[in-house]
């Protein structure tokens, strides 16, 4: 008897309607064969149906050929998510349910004794489900929030096989998720340091407050101690909460690299990643034999913090270009090419020589400056001029460190990055460019070097000669000059708010 059931694939982030076929006859010798193209984990799901089907108080067909195929058969299948739609289309060759459910997706991992595991990737396995006409999704328990982001589907938790089987055959109803997608609670909110709890350093959050306003990247130097970390750690506090399709886009990613909590819906705070300075290159841009995004798209949307920069390999860093340009990376295999998207903030922190003291007045530095050079070099120039920011953090004097006063809190300063934010959605509607950091040249045309008063555009020309800036520079200039004076509230771009920009264009030496 021949039985079709329902489910999906992830290519990259986007899901792929899959169409399990059953096929059972008589035969001498038992077998159960998996085609096309399944990977080792789909193989192994051979076992965990026939156990779990048997764990479940359900009939195993014996003396049988089962013969399963995961059409389309040129589609690399992979993962444990096959489990629930293959067991339930043996049930259904096998006469064991009653009707083929033709509306319906099924998703989900089967343990031996037939409770049904998470899996990764439902969100845009749902979102495609839908797409594609589905009305309903059985889905575990636990994946069962992100589900039912997606409108028009309803969304069943399914506990174990036997329950699905009942449900089905009509006996007793698996209830449909009636829980909040959007709940009150953000696993991905984590405590932030406040703005107003970091001693001095007014110029550095100043900076900060502009990379945050316009989406700009931005470096910090100082010696050991001076705070680089915490600042970093900080600019979560002072970015304005994700739209409803930045969130629903955050969710996706997260979804597909299996770092949704149980029972997590939405997420709705900015990402914050910070990996280790001996990530691969794999690790950082995504990779593998079958694509995963890296840090730089589970950065999308918010902040990568890049601490110890010089301590990275320069070929891992090199591989930060083409994202900081375009905004997404590709990642090309043999048999398919992924575009992961990859809009974040770079955020680093750098000591400006091995020991970490050039230019600290109080402790000397004992590097020779060949050494110094060699660890500047580092970062290489084509790197660098695509960092919009570079802002110094020199040692917190003691005075300052004794003093009972507190800082501006990062509420108040949330307030005004959020308001130039809203200047740049005006700005911007109808495009795909959402900052000032990702204008087009030809926005920046429009946008900035048509908005300079004739004192910046004459402080531009001596800048550009006397720094000998890149034109990629020279436009990353005005991109600032233009935050700058959206923070202002100002349609134009004053010599003030140029020679604010100008002064972040510091290089390491």
């Amino acid at each position: 008897m021949l039985a079709r059931v329902l489910s999906c694939a992830v290519v990259g982030l986007d899901g792929e309607l899959v169409e399990v076929e059953i096929d059972i006859t008589r035969a001498q010798l038992p077998a159960m064969t998996v085609v096309g193209l399944p990977d080792a984990a789909v193989q192994e799901s051979r076992e965990r149906v026939r156990a779990a089907i048997r764990n479940s108080g359900l009939a195993w067909p014996a003396n049988n050929r089962i013969t399963v195929n995961l059409a389309p058969a040129d589609l690399r299948k992979e993962g444990p998510a096959y489990d629930l739609p293959i067991a339930v289309g043996i049930l259904l060759a096998s006469g064991q349910l009653a009707a083929e459910p033709a509306d319906a997706v099924f998703l989900g991992e089967l343990a031996l004794t037939g409770d049904v595991r998470p899996v990764r990737g439902v969100l845009p396995m749902a979102m495609t489900a839908a797409a594609r006409g589905m009305r309903r999704a059985f889905v575990p328990v636990e994946n069962a929030a992100e589900a039912a982001l997606v409108e028009g589907l309803a969304v069943y938790p399914v506990p174990s096989l036997a329950a699905l089987a009942a449900h089905l055959n009509g006996a007793t109803g698996l209830e449909r998720f009636a829980g909040s997608a959007r709940g009150e609670e953000d696993p991905f909110a984590s405590a932030v340091t406040d703005f107003a709890d970091i001693v001095g350093q007014e110029h550095v959050k100043r900076a900060l407050e502009v990379a945050a306003a316009g989406g700009h990247n931005l470096v910090m130097k100082g010696p050991p101690g001076s705070g680089k970390t915490l600042l970093a750690r900080a600019v979560p506090g002072i970015l304005p909460p994700l739209t409803a399709a930045e969130a629903m886009e955050v969710t996706r990613i997260y979804s597909v690299a299996g770092l949704l909590p149980p029972g997590t819906g939405l997420v709705r705070s900015r990402p914050f990643r910070s990996p280790h300075h001996t990530i691969s290159n794999a690790g950082l841009v995504g990779g593998g034999s079958v694509p995963r995004p890296g840090e730089i798209t589970l950065a999308h949307r918010g902040v990568l913090f890049l601490d110890e920069l010089l301590e990275f390999d320069p070929h891992v860093l090199e591989m930060l270009r083409q994202p900081l340009e375009d905004k997404s990376v590709t990642i090309s295999r043999a048999k398919q090419a992924v575009t992961f998207p990859a809009s974040f903030m770079l955020c680093a922190a750098l000591n400006p020589c091995p020991c970490g003291y050039l230019g600290d007045p109080e402790r000397p530095c004992t590097c020779p400056p060949a050494v110094v050079g060699r660890y500047q070099r580092r970062l290489s120039g084509p790197l660098m001029d695509r960092i919009d920011i570079f802002a110094d953090v020199p040692r917190v004097p003691l005075e300052k460190l004794t003093a009972a006063a507190r800082g501006e809190p990062s509420w108040a300063v949330r307030a005004r990055v959020a308001a130039a934010r809203d200047v740049q959605a005006e700005r911007f509607a109808g495009t795909r460019t959402a900052t000032n950091g990702e204008m087009s040249p030809a926005q920046v045309r429009d946008f900035a070097q048509g908005a300079l008063e004739p004192a910046a555009a004459e402080l531009l020309k001596r800048a550009v000669e006397r720094l000998n800036l890149s034109a990629r520079a020279f436009h990353r200039v005005l991109k600032v000059a233009r935050t700058v004076a959206d923070l202002a509230g100002s349609e134009q771009i004053g010599p003030a708010h140029m020679a604010e920009s100008i002064q972040y264009r510091a290089r390491l030496d």
